[in-house]
């Protein structure tokens, strides 16, 4: 019976999530509309959505493994998220949106070159389908484990849903049911802590049963040089990851743009605070699991102490934690294929209703890649090898040399092909070639550091030969030619156009509204249900639903103005 509660409850939240999206199936008009939300996007959904694209089921089975082992070393990788969003939302996102560029891959294509574009378009696009496919494995090993569903079916059908509504609705169908999914999965751990608290006898009896360095900040393999590495790896990642970029460049203004860095910002401030707590517990309650067991203790801790439904509400966060993830990857993936390679190279006479045709075709085309990849999870030597490894290769060649490109006027497209491929070949080495021909395989701290570190050493080295030689490329001055008139187009956007963007957003901020009030209503009869956390359940669905008085008030304003 309680299996059949939770599977309820996660069929419910992920019906109403799936026709939510649905809802969204006829605001994309064009690209503009349909991937960036018209360029007039609020920025605390900007904000919000950025935060729940960053978030996965993958950060509680990867950071909450490190939280189970080392402890509180766990918030502290997470913080490094915290200061890349800082610098980035100082100098960073206000130059994305400046650009004027509806995806990352039309500035490299104006700014560096269609050579360049290229060579970024194949790599981001095999790298993002990589990821966010492995990051879709541990959700659906959660609802597997929890539920007794067979993996591969569960991999399947949670995949399936996840494009669906990526695939009808664009932008505005992903950032609201981010805002849906933030709101479900922080609920779902503010019910937890408590509860998992209460199950070792409160805060200071926990921490008296925890090994001595479980709440320093530097532990295990995770050093101060891994740390500094992962701090310049963030500001590269949360700064020009494109994925990232969509939600600077869809606000109104560089000073939006800073915004939703900042929000982001402040996010990961708090909630590693809040969320890694409970593996951390866990660690007294059952102190024996050992290798990859390790990424079971956020599950583990969720079945001791959640009563049914609430434990069913856990895994809808987890589970829409990672939907909000891989669906913005996927929405950018496409936009990316639809506006640089289709119309850019295939068919620039493209009309808006085959565009928006390719968009949700190529929607599906990646995701069903992206499940292909999750299926292939476990041969790879799980999640935290993965997402970290994949980081350490890619991360500094791919990010590095257009967020340059944002403010030097020297970098050409040669060099940034060349330190590119420089920077991914050097990172192979150390990565698979050395350990099986030279047994020598480097620590997680130098492979990180060598990844994002030798892409910045020969920016920087060519700048200053460039600067020495008063070199100024060509791409940048033909790139201030299109910049201008592309201002201009803008300048020139119609009051019909500006009006249609205005209902766009308010219908947005209007279903946002209803949504919390739905999940307010499934909270309170929730409740009524479960066998404990009774009182913090209902304090939660009131406080949701005095949160929809936000959005609806906003959608009231912006006709307005």
């Amino acid at each position: 019976m309680n299996a059949y509660i939770d599977t309820a409850v996660i069929f419910i939240f992920s019906a109403f999530v799936l026709s939510i999206g649905l809802l969204f199936a006829r605001t994309g008009r064009n690209l503009k509309s349909f991937f960036a939300g018209g360029e007039a996007v609020p920025w605390f959904i900007g904000g919000l959505s950025l935060f729940m694209s960053f978030f996965s089921a993958g950060t509680f089975v990867a950071w909450g493994s490190i939280a189970y082992k080392h402890g509180w070393v766990a918030v502290t990788i997470q913080w490094t998220m915290c200061l890349g969003a800082i610098v980035t939302g100082l100098f960073l996102s206000p130059r994305w949106r400046a650009t004027g560029n509806l995806t990352a891959a039309e500035f490299i294509r104006e700014r560096l070159g269609e050579n360049v574009q290229k060579i970024y378009i194949g790599i981001f696009t095999l790298v993002s389908v990589f990821i966010k496919g492995s990051v879709l494995y541990p959700v659906a090993k959660l609802v597997s484990v929890s539920l007794g569903f067979p993996l591969f079916e569960c991999t399947i059908v949670l995949g399936i849903f996840m494009i669906a509504y990526t695939a009808v609705g664009g932008l505005w169908a992903v950032m609201v049911t981010d805002i849906l999914q933030f709101v479900i999965l922080s609920a779902a751990v503010f019910i937890l802590l408590p509860l998992s608290l209460g199950k070792v006898g409160g805060f200071e009896a926990f921490t008296q049963q925890v090994p001595d360095d479980f709440f320093n900040l530097l532990n295990g393999e995770y050093t101060l040089g891994f740390i500094l590495a992962f701090i310049f790896y963030h500001i590269a990642y949360i700064g020009g990851n494109w994925t990232f970029v969509q939600r600077y460049t869809s606000v109104d203004s560089p000073k939006s743009a800073r915004k939703v860095a900042f929000l982001f910002a402040a996010l990961y401030f708090i909630s590693p605070m809040i969320w890694m707590l409970p593996p951390m517990i866990y660690r007294v309650l059952n102190p024996d699991l050992v290798g990859l067991d390790t990424e079971n203790a956020y599950l583990k801790i969720c079945q001791t102490v959640l009563p049914p439904g609430l434990l069913g509400l856990m895994l809808t966060g987890m589970y829409f934690s990672t939907s909000a993830s891989a669906n913005t990857t996927l929405n950018v993936v496409s936009a990316v294929f639809t506006n640089d390679v289709y119309r850019g190279f295939i068919n620039p006479a493209a009309t808006d209703r085959q565009l928006i045709r390719v968009a949700r075709l190529s929607s599906w085309g990646f995701g069903l890649g992206m499940i292909g990849i999750a299926l292939m999870v476990p041969a790879a030597g799980g999640i935290v090898e993965v997402v970290l490894s994949i980081s350490a290769i890619s991360g500094g060649p791919l990010l590095a040399p257009p967020l340059w490109a944002l403010f030097s006027k020297r970098l050409n497209g040669r060099t940034t092909f060349w330190i590119t491929l420089i920077g991914l070949s050097v990172n192979l080495f150390f990565k698979i070639l050395a350990p099986m021909l030279l047994h020598f395989k480097l620590t997680r701290s130098v492979e990180t550091i060598v990844g994002i570190g030798l892409p910045l050493v020969l920016l920087l080295a060519y700048e200053l030969y460039a600067r020495a030689k008063g070199k100024i490329a060509p791409e940048y001055l033909q790139y201030l030619e299109t910049k201008a008139k592309r201002t201009a187009d803008a300048l020139a956007e119609s009051p019909e156009e500006a009006l249609e963007v205005k209902k766009q957003n308010r219908f947005g901020m209007q279903v946002i509204a209803g949504a919390l009030v739905f999940v307010a209503l499934i909270l309170l009869i929730l409740s009524f249900l479960t066998t404990s956390g009774v009182v913090v359940t209902r304090l939660i669905s009131l406080a949701i639903l005095l949160g929809a008085l936000i959005p609806w008030q906003a959608a009231r304003k912006i006709l307005a103005a």
